[in-house]
């Protein structure tokens, strides 16, 4: 059934960030009988859309004037700040009652914030991070971690259900789904330094790669981020699904809350460092899986494919 808006119309999105993740969000919505409206800093990424059926708009706040709904799929918080109250800001646009649905992955004290800012001016803020990955978003099965209020999720409801396999209902505080996607953030980027660092182990060991990987899929030392992650280095093919910038990014994210609650996170911060190493190394915006590289220029370790040299160690 298509969702239809108060006034019995199909509702209308504005997705701001047509990226691999924002774009599937455009297209899952738009799949689902949503009137959606792309925005994206990169003029081609508006015209792929638009290609696709979508509309295009010039800036955020055109895209956001007639939305019920509006999605940003930026990369922090504070781009995201930059999209409501930036230039063009779509709060100066946003209908009174319209929902701002925050997907960016932030500090839990600027999620809060940004929440009581959009909401002093008549908006609903929804707090609600995302997981899946690119062909998630496609296929509308993200998994989305959400925390507002009941009136904000009932507005984004039309979109939610369109761009998601699962939406958990994390409460009525925003910050809260912020703070869930941080332990995601965590576990992921500790899962693939390890998978990394595993792999890499096993060259230098000698071993046969595709081997190692059928065996350790097979037992109790697999992870989902080893299965997932190790067919890149298996492949010699880094190009850039999740970058290692995102975990210098993250992890640093992760780092700083830790801090502020005296908090000790030993095996986040070692990760850290290695995703700093690897940026530093020029594999910044490479795939994250390239820490297998770091480990392979550390240690003189064979990998499949080419070894990009680096910059600075």
């Amino acid at each position: 059934m298509t969702p239809l808006a108060e006034n019995s119309r199909p509702a209308v999105a504005a997705v701001i960030g047509l990226g691999s993740m924002g774009l599937g969000m455009a297209r899952s919505m738009k799949r689902a009988g949503l009137d959606v409206i792309g925005y994206d800093i990169t003029p081609a990424a508006v015209d792929r859309f638009v290609a696709d059926g979508g509309r295009g708009a010039a800036t955020p706040a055109d895209a956001a004037r007639e939305a019920d709904i509006v999605v940003c799929v930026v990369v922090n918080g504070a781009q995201t700040e930059a999209v409501l109250f930036g230039p063009e800001s779509v709060a100066s646009t946003m209908k009174t009652g319209a929902v701002f649905i925050s997907s960016a992955t932030m500090n839990p004290a600027v999620a809060r914030n940004l929440a009581q800012r959009v909401e002093a001016l008549g908006l609903h803020y929804l707090d609600a991070p995302i997981s899946g990955g690119a062909a998630k978003a496609a296929l509308g099965e993200l998994t989305i971690m959400a925390s507002g209020s009941s009136q904000a999720f009932d507005r984004a409801r039309p979109g939610l259900d369109a761009m998601a396999g699962k939406v958990y209902d994390l409460g009525g505080a925003a910050g809260t789904g912020a703070a869930f996607k941080m332990i995601n953030q965590l576990l992921a980027g500790v899962h693939i330094a390890a998978a990394c660092e595993a792999i890499s182990f096993a060259a230098k060991q000698g071993l046969d790669l595709d081997k190692v990987y059928e065996v350790i899929t097979a037992s109790a030392g697999n992870s989902w981020m080893f299965e997932n992650r190790v067919p890149h280095v298996l492949a010699g093919d880094y190009t850039p699904l999740s970058s290692i910038e995102i975990f210098v990014k993250d992890l640093g994210i992760v780092q700083d809350m830790a801090r502020s609650e005296r908090y000790p996170a030993p095996l986040a911060a070692a990760a850290l460092q290695m995703y700093l190493a690897a940026a530093g190394a020029g594999m910044g915006r490479d795939d994250d899986s390239s820490l297998a590289r770091l480990y392979a220029l550390l240690s003189g370790a064979e990998l499949p494919g080419p070894v990009k040299e680096p910059q600075s160690l």
